[in-house]
């Protein structure tokens, strides 16, 4: 009888495309995984609690688990060269060390060419899902635009962004008993009890404290109050508003007009 290692029918079975080979991908697409998810992430700040590639460790795992949910997408490589900030001065996350930023028009290019890219190997919806606030307008005008240029094809490219804010997360965590101080919105409670779900060991928890907008610590909200459940529920919700979000997108982007 063949025998099949672990590591090989984890390989063939990944939904990470840098996990497959080129042949594997082409046999997926003519296989009708015909969807491919783009995570967007960042190496921004993060306070001094919680390490820079957080944005990029939650995309991929949201992406991981919305492409098993879907059941016919594949998960591109993270992007994890965004807009943080200019440069001369440094502003917003650049004046914090370690940030990487992409200028606009660039992060944009990036987006256009990945696109096309997938649709030149057969992909027909190609889902942009960010994971931080400033990548959306980038994310936006890329489907825009391919979508008008591609609108007699059968490919279409979505922005996906109910994962992000309106998920219901900010109202559950009210009904835990959290505050909007508390819960904050850069690096304080969602951010950080996801990280402590997925990555614990990238949150030091010797270094948790309060953070406001203007104290200089890259903290806003009260990281102190995370935990591991929250960052499980958090994700839960993130994953069940992507995948409804691209079940709508993918329906309405092909409707006559």
């Amino acid at each position: 009888a063949l025998i099949v290692s672990p590591l090989l029918a984890t390989a063939q079975s990944s939904v990470f495309l840098e996990e497959l080979t080129w042949t594997e991908v082409r046999d997926a697409v003519r296989g009708g995984k015909t969807t491919i998810i783009v995570p967007t992430g960042g190496t921004e700040r993060n306070g001094p609690h919680m390490v820079l590639g957080k944005h990029n460790i939650i995309v991929k795992f949201t992406a991981g688990e919305i492409a098993k949910r879907l059941g016919n997408a594949v998960v591109a490589p993270v992007i994890a060269y965004v807009p943080e900030g200019s440069f001369d001065p440094p502003v917003s996350h650049m004046r914090f060390s370690g940030t990487i930023s992409l200028p606009q028009e660039h992060f944009e290019k990036v987006l256009e060419f990945t696109a096309r890219s997938f649709r030149a190997h057969g992909f027909l919806d190609i889902v942009l899902l960010g994971d931080s606030g400033g990548n959306y307008a980038g994310q936006r005008a890329v489907a825009q635009a391919l979508n008008k240029e591609w609108a007699l094809t059968s490919t279409r490219v979505h922005s996906v962004e109910a994962n992000y804010d309106a998920n219901g997360s900010t109202d559950w965590l009210r009904r835990q008993g959290e505050t909007a101080e508390r819960i904050g919105t850069h690096a304080g409670i969602p951010d950080t009890s996801q990280m402590l779900a997925l990555h614990p060991d990238g949150v030091r928890r010797a270094k948790l404290a309060l953070g406001q907008a203007d104290d200089g610590s890259g903290v806003i909200g009260d990281p102190t109050r995370a935990t591991a459940a929250y960052g499980k529920q958090l994700l839960e919700f993130k994953i069940a508003a992507a995948v409804r979000d691209i079940g709508e997108l993918r329906e309405s982007s092909r409707k006559v007009r």
